[in-house]
């Protein structure tokens, strides 16, 4: 039932979707904001979920190591968006567990000596443990005594159950859940406000709902990211201002806007505000190779950016990539997928980093897993000054940046460069330092600065 209706939504989209997609990288894109950070630079995020499902307790985050973040850095990627969970956080009302924000403090200050910035995310996958998964404490979930049931071959459709939908409901709108989930988030933010691996807070994984009779998908979709998770991040946002005044906000739609359905969600009253959608095809997830011909991405793309150019935020993709990397179009994936990223995109967080199989960016060895290495590409961490272009050709493996130099402020902007031997060179009187993984260029100000990145 929930495949079907998504291959309907995306089979639409498709139809009206454009043929075809022009490989070009920025941040931003028309009518989309930058990203930026405290010195007003623009920036660029590209990296990876962190995670560990399997632990909790006395246990939790155990599964995260430096390495991790190590080797993340080391390949060039300088994001990582950091999973925690409520259930841990507050084992029972109102008592929170220091144990376990002493764990994401210890992952955070790995992070900050690896210069990679963090975005919190209160994960949930099927909203908890109340039904198997991860997220808001069995003490927070009520179902009216709806039924549940488990479907282990796929996880997703268990949303999908009347339980685990009545719960969204009453998360929403429950008066004390309210108050419980934005205390939840002050004390979030109360204790790593002052961290500098912190960039901001998701502030719900994949929110779901629940659909009123008669309702599609779609429409249930729209209803919930307009009436019950705009308010809520408006709520949200209000718990975590007088904590922390300068984190961004993540905020995500419901998953359905993967199958290109742009979101009902309204306006959240704050100024630092990052839609956060997902990048996932249903027919991939299942299993299935890529299919170039679909229209999906162009579908999924259009979809997206409706949000952000109505309402003036920057995007930042929280989660993408297929669970098999090594079907035959997958390579043709990777490329359309960081072409179409970079034409609207602040950054993205890749699912996900870990040593293994399945989604893991990585095999045991440490090495990318087939057509993951697509991922890493110079690119501009953070720019001083207006961009006026940025384009990374896979082809010929260059990178070339252009940009005005900020008449006031920091002047010094900092380049991603991959492993291996890359050729630096800047033009309008820029000067180039070089470092492990990094290019520094101070320009300047207001001079128009060009600088390219190459192969050998």
């Amino acid at each position: 039932m929930l495949r079907a209706m998504l291959t309907a939504a995306a089979a639409v989209a498709a139809l009206l979707a454009p043929a075809t997609a022009h490989a070009h990288a920025g941040a931003g894109g028309p009518g989309v904001p930058p990203l930026t950070d405290g010195q007003g630079r623009v920036l660029t995020l590209r990296g990876w979920n962190i995670e560990d499902k399997t632990h909790r307790g006395e246990q939790a985050l155990s599964a995260i190591t430096e390495r991790h973040l190590r080797d993340l850095r080391a390949q060039g990627f300088g994001f990582a968006r950091l999973l925690v969970f409520w259930d841990d956080l507050e084992p029972r009302p109102g008592q929170y567990s220091e144990r376990y924000l002493r764990r994401i403090e210890r992952v955070l200050d790995w992070a900050g000596r690896q210069d990679v910035r963090v975005v919190l995310d209160a994960h949930q996958d099927v909203f908890g443990p109340a039904f198997g998964h991860r997220g808001i404490p069995e003490w927070a979930t009520r179902t009216d005594g709806l039924p549940f049931t488990p479907h282990p071959d796929d996880w997703f459709a268990e949303y999908f159950e009347p339980a685990v939908q009545r719960a969204f409901t009453h998360l929403y709108e429950d008066h004390d859940l309210r108050r419980a989930q934005a205390r939840m988030w002050r004390t979030l933010a109360t204790r790593f406000a002052g961290h500098p691996a912190v960039l901001g807070y998701d502030l719900i994984n994949e929110p779901m709902g629940e659909p009123r009779p008669g309702e599609d998908l779609p429409a249930a979709a729209r209803r919930v990211e307009r009436e019950q998770l705009t308010p809520m991040y408006n709520r949200l946002a209000g718990a975590i201002r007088p904590a922390d005044r300068d984190a961004w906000l993540f905020v995500e739609p419901t998953p359905v806007v993967g199958e290109g359905v742009p979101t009902g969600l309204g306006r959240i009253r704050d100024p630092r505000v990052v839609y956060a959608p997902h990048f996932y095809d249903t027919a991939m997830e299942a299993g299935a190779d890529y299919d170039p011909g679909a229209g999906w991405i162009e579908a999924y793309e259009r979809a997206v950016t409706a949000y952000p150019r109505r309402y003036r935020v920057p995007v930042v993709v929280g989660e993408w990539g297929p669970p098999d990397s090594s079907l035959p179009h997958m390579n043709r994936f990777y490329r359309d997928a960081m072409a179409s990223l970079g034409r609207y995109a602040s950054g993205w967080a890749g699912y996900v980093w870990c040593y293994g199989g399945g989604y893991c960016a990585l095999d045991g060895t440490g090495a990318f897993r087939v057509n993951k290495e697509l991922t890493v590409e110079p690119y501009a961490e953070a720019v001083a000054g207006t961009v006026r272009s940025a384009a990374y050709d896979p082809g010929a493996g260059g990178y070339r940046l252009v940009y005005r130099a900020a008449p006031r402020g920091s002047r010094v902007s900092v380049l991603s460069v991959p492993p291996g031997a890359w050729r630096i060179t800047a033009q309008g009187g820029a000067v180039v330092r070089r470092t492990a993984g990094r290019a520094w260029v101070r320009a300047a100000p207001g001079e128009v600065v060009t600088v390219t990145v190459r192969r050998g």
